[in-house]
């Protein structure tokens, strides 16, 4: 084991990222600067890594970065783009209009309807977009924040067509030279070992998850319902079930044959269709009715500096993703030629993954490539312009401003919104993952194993054979600290592979359950829970809703913990 003062000073870029941002309060612009000079100083001192390697990781680390930038860039920029062209107004309006039960609302926009923007754009986007649907539905603002946090567990993993797996995994392994060499023995690409991660990810999802749509109702009526019950949750349990099943069978099948970039976006997709046409027959809507109390009857603290509205397309005001008041828009337009653009855009994502010849143009062209970065072999960077999703979902925000005529300045406004958007995870990014490329690639200074191979022997031996019920805790931790399964999986995805290595457990399993357990974590992610907040005007609240939602965590975690050990001892002993 390795001596006291090098695991203590392995842990400081950690310590300082939970003390500066959980304790301290303050944000990851901040944060992830100081903890990456405290990695250099750490890299310098107890590794005896050259200024060239750290500033060869740490330009790697931007490299990365940038690509989850860029995808994260388009995703938002189409969204606006549909917000400003009245799109988003007439998909929600389809929904809504299926029923004013606030139960099947919440299956229709928080499970499905979360999960599907989840997989499309992925990062806190959920959340911000679909609490402000509820708000002007006329939901309480902070039942509204905590339904919508908890709906998309099932899909953050395979958020922004997946990018946590892609980015987070894929592409820090393949940096990686000990694990490259490890999954080459085991006659796998690291491609093909990501994509078998995504299965054992997917699957514990499909089992643990079969409540969650049940739990974000339950949360509801408990929490805000006029007699504080789940019983009225009880009663569309056959809804939340069906819902359930028609998300996580097509998810669980797109995970096993196309890999981690389609789960989310075509379970959801599918979910969405099949639930909403069986309610639209008249299958499994409620005997009765269930709303809120009356408006008299709520408490203080539900409701902050906006007014629920009455409808998102009637004449009462409703909530706008920045937080602001607006009309609704979009007069005219078709459900169809609402969603056409998103349509678009699955179809286009599954073109380019799946048809060679058009993959090989996209990955051989406008690469921006530095190999050997300041001539420290092996050490390499990428940026894959066009290949990455971050092109298709700009490609099709321009063919929407012909589809669905917006003018100039729905277009301008669009793009002032995404850039606002991205701006402040441009340092905050940039910083994480160089801090953790310099955690990753001090073992190249010496004789010293890395400080997450360090920390991650050290976490195995005291664990024992019981680690992998915590590994999805890890991951957890790390999208708490982060507020990003990506970069839950970037800050971990070495440490759980190395650890499950140690123990002589299935890798894949355990690395399966760092990635459900980034978005476990995403439910208690602060700066998510304020992102949240500040959309609905109930900035301030953010202890109240991390209690409640502490709830639904409790139980994915504990429920994860045992199957990950099920899977990692019972099903799978032999694999990977």
């Amino acid at each position: 084991m390795a001596e006291a003062s090098l695991v203590l000073m392995a842990l400081l870029p950690l310590v300082a990222i939970t003390v500066i941002m959980v304790i301290l309060y303050q944000p990851a612009t901040v944060t992830m600067p100081i903890a990456w000079l405290i990695a250099v100083a750490v890299g310098f001192v107890g590794w005896g890594m050259s200024p060239e390697l750290l500033a060869a990781a740490s330009i790697a680390g931007v490299f990365t970065a940038t690509e989850i930038l860029w995808i994260v860039f388009g995703a938002i920029l189409l969204l606006y783009t549909l917000k400003e062209s009245g799109a988003f107004d007439v998909i929600n309006a389809g929904f809504s209009s299926i029923s004013d039960d606030r139960r099947v609302q919440v299956v229709l926009l928080v499970f499905l309807m979360g999960s599907f923007i989840e997989g499309a754009a992925g990062f806190g986007t959920p959340a911000a977009i679909v609490g402000p649907l509820l708000v002007g539905l006329g939901f309480p603002p902070l039942a509204a924040v905590v339904v919508a946090l908890t709906g998309n567990i099932m899909a953050i993993t395979f958020g922004a067509v997946g990018t946590p797996l892609i980015i987070g995994l894929e592409e820090v392994f393949s940096q990686n030279e000990a694990i490259n060499e490890a999954i080459r023995e085991q006659g796998l690409t690291v491609t093909a070992y990501v994509a078998d991660v995504s299965v054992w990810a997917a699957s514990i999802h499909a089992v643990v998850g079969i409540v969650l749509p049940f739990i974000g109702v339950a949360m509801m009526t408990r929490f805000f319902g006029e007699k504080r019950s789940i019983r009225p949750a009880l009663d569309v349990l056959p809804l939340t079930t069906f819902a359930w099943a028609s998300f996580a069978v097509p998810y669980w099948l797109t995970a096993y044959f196309l890999g981690p970039t389609f789960p989310a976006l075509l379970g959801a997709m599918i979910g969405l269709f099949v639930t909403a046409a069986t309610l639209r027959a008249g299958y499994l809507i409620p005997d009765e009715e269930w709303d809120f109390g009356p408006r008299e009857t709520w408490p203080s603290h539900w409701v902050g500096d906006i007014e629920p509205g009455e409808s998102v397309t009637g004449e009462e005001p409703t909530v706008a993703a920045d937080g602001g008041v607006v009309r609704a828009s979009g007069g005219g337009m078709s459900l169809g030629r609402a969603w056409a653009p998103y349509v678009l855009t699955a179809a286009l994502l599954v073109v380019t993954r799946v048809w060679t010849p058009l993959q090989t143009f996209l990955t051989s062209n406008l690469v921006i490539a530095w190999n050997d970065i300041l001539g420290i072999q092996g050490l390499s960077g990428s940026f894959r312009t066009l290949y990455l999703p971050g092109a298709i979902f700009v490609f099709v925000s321009v063919v929407t401003y012909w589809l669905h005529d917006m003018d100039r300045e729905g277009i301008a406004a669009s793009w002032k919104e995404t850039g606002r958007k991205i701006l402040p995870a441009v340092i905050a990014l940039w910083f994480a993952v160089a801090t953790v490329q310099i955690m990753i690639n001090s073992g190249r200074a010496g004789e010293l194993d890395s400080m997450l191979v360090i920390l991650s022997d050290l976490t195995a031996s005291i664990a024992g054979a019981v680690y992998p019920f915590f590994a999805a805790l890890v991951g957890a931790f790390g999208a708490f600290i982060a507020g990003s399964n990506t970069v839950s999986d970037i800050l971990f995805g070495t440490f759980q592979f190395n650890a499950a290595q140690n123990l002589g457990v299935p890798t894949q399993v355990v690395v399966g359950a760092q990635a459900v357990g980034g978005a476990i974590g995403n439910l208690v992610a602060i700066h998510n829970v304020v992102a949240a907040l500040a959309v609905v005007g109930l900035v301030g609240e953010e202890g109240r809703v991390i209690r409640l939602e502490l709830i639904p965590l409790s139980y994915y975690a504990a429920a994860t913990g045992i199957l990950t050990l099920v899977f990692a001892y019972l099903v799978a002993p032999g694999a990977f």
